[in-house]
């Protein structure tokens, strides 16, 4: 026999077992899911991580760590070791090659969501993932200036936990929101808009604006209250509100090719020491420390595909003492041991084979099911497409590991004799 004639043949014998292999398939496609889906999810996360802000060419803060500042400004984690004047935020909005920038303060907190004190620019210019701008769900952003002075936006996910409704009001802790630090509870703050959901740090944030955050600290002093100073909400429109000092700037510029230009010029800036931050390379770097965790799923979900395929082999093990009296007869009819071994064989490859595609076909369900969910709640876009190269490969890996365990049945056939198949057994 060649193998042309032992394919049909195979897949009849498998037809005539379609109840029992048809578990051993469905274990495979599973199998072959997870691992295309954490391989996929895994891709989506680094590229959600990474474009968490876009469009941005440079973040400038006070000089120190890159990843520390990355950490806090973006990602609003930690604590920022300095800040940098408002005069060098106006130097460097100034520059010739500067298109935009967007100021950030960080410091206060809300029931344990940061508070950004920011510009109109941050509406106008921040964007995420693959440039998308940010997008009101409902009311408006704030404008800069006294009308506007305690109205703030939340963040998608803080309306949700907290059950804010456009025209609430909420007060601010100063400081991280620890238990027993002071509240702003003499200055509130209405709420004017809700962003939706971007799937980023911006979901988990109050915005207001900066003239806000310093009207709230306008009798505080040293992180504590002034004893017995006290300015009533209505009266701190008549002071001068503009900022001392900022966390961070978010640069954009004219031309891209400027970016290594305006880096010099910042990091040599003079009046302070300033550090300017390539957003998407200091990411990356910040991948590389928090991602190793993205291994280790993808090598458990390898291992769960191998429990697949290790369930292939049982199943085809266990059928050989039923099958002993069927491959005895292809014997005597003049299949030899070597037919036996690869019609075996062409089994467990047909069963991996369709493991395979039933998995890519599962994979493909979900990400048309749940996808639009995903990306809105978590930013993570999983795209529903042919498998990447990288899936290919994963694929071809699982397929050629199904073909040499498809082999050790194959064998234990092969090494079963003519006369053990035709003897009565009692």
């Amino acid at each position: 026999m060649n193998l042309l004639h032992l394919m049909p043949l195979a897949a009849r014998s498998a037809w005539n077992r379609r109840a029992t292999l048809a578990l051993t398939v469905l274990a495979i496609a599973l199998s072959v899911c997870l691992l295309l889906g954490v391989e996929r999810l895994r891709q989506g996360v680094k590229e959600g991580f990474t474009q968490s802000v876009s469009g941005a060419d440079l973040v400038v803060g006070a000089r120190g760590s890159p990843l520390q500042l990355m950490l806090y400004a973006v990602f609003h984690l930690g604590e920022a070791t300095h800040n940098l004047g408002w005069p060098s935020v106006q130097a460097l909005s100034a520059h010739p090659a500067v298109a935009w920038a967007i100021p950030l303060s960080l410091g206060d907190s809300h029931r344990g969501y940061p508070v950004l004190g920011t510009s109109q620019a941050y509406f106008d210019h921040f964007r995420h993932g693959d440039r998308q701008a940010l997008r009101l769900a409902k009311g408006r952003a704030f404008r800069d200036g006294p009308d506007d002075l305690f109205s703030a936006v939340l963040g998608a996910e803080v309306a949700e936990a907290l059950g804010y409704r456009l025209g609430d009001r909420l007060t601010l802790s100063h400081g991280s929101g620890e238990p027993g630090l002071a509240e702003h509870a003499d200055k509130p703050f209405t709420v004017a808009g809700i962003l939706a959901r971007t799937g980023t740090p911006v979901d988990r944030a109050v915005h207001i604006s900066l003239q806000g955050l310093e009207a709230i600290h306008l009798d505080w002093q040293g992180g504590a209250p002034i004893p017995g100073v006290s300015i009533p909400a209505q009266f701190a429109r008549k002071f001068d509100l503009t900022p001392k000092s900022v966390t961070a700037v978010i640069l954009g510029l004219e031309s891209r090719a400027a970016v290594f230009s305006v880096q010099r010029y910042v990091n040599g800036y003079r009046d302070e020491p300033l550090m300017a931050v390539l957003p998407g390379v200091a990411l990356a770097q910040l991948w590389e420390v928090v991602g190793v965790g993205e291994q280790a799923l993808l090598a458990v979900s390898g291992l769960v595909v191998a429990v697949g395929l290790a369930g292939l082999v049982a199943v085809v093990l266990a059928g050989l003492n039923e099958r002993r009296r069927e491959l005895a007869i292809l014997r005597s009819v003049g299949a030899g041991p070597l037919d036996i071994l690869w019609l075996l064989t062409l089994e467990g490859l047909g069963l991996t084979l369709a493991g395979a595609a039933l998995g890519v076909i599962l994979l493909t369900g979900l990400g048309l099911a749940a996808g639009p969910w995903i990306a809105a709640h978590y930013g993570i876009v999983l795209a529903v497409a042919v498998p990447t190269a990288g899936e290919a490969t994963l694929l071809g890996s699982v397929v050629a590991v199904g073909l040499l365990a498809s082999l050790l049945p194959g064998w234990r056939a092969y090494r079963l004799s003519l006369a053990d198949g035709l003897t009565p057994r009692i």
